[in-house]
């Protein structure tokens, strides 16, 4: 299934970290990738998120202000499956 594309706004990247604003209107996703660093999301607008990964889907419920973090490496495909926009800030971490 052919999905619309979640917009990202680039907001820093520096030797440092790599800072991505994701926008998710509803029925959006990422397109499947790959996260060559470590991770951290902050969420700024909560919804419902459905994770696409190798090893299967599962849904998560995003709380605005509660952060998450992920290694690198990590593969999926993330899609707003919910009827409301949801956004995050993505903050990887540079080695």
């Amino acid at each position: 299934m052919k999905r619309m594309q979640a917009s990202s706004h680039l907001q820093i990247e520096n030797s440092q970290v790599i800072v991505t604003r994701w926008d998710f209107p509803p029925g959006s996703e990422t397109g499947w990738h790959r996260h060559e660093h470590n991770y951290v999301i902050v969420p700024i607008i909560g919804g419902k998120m459905l994770l696409e990964t190798e090893e299967g889907n599962r849904e998560v419920i995003l709380e605005a202000g509660v952060c998450y973090n992920r290694e690198e490496g990590t593969e999926h495909n993330v899609i707003n499956n919910g009827k409301s926009p949801f956004s995050f800030v993505e903050v990887e971490i540079k080695k």
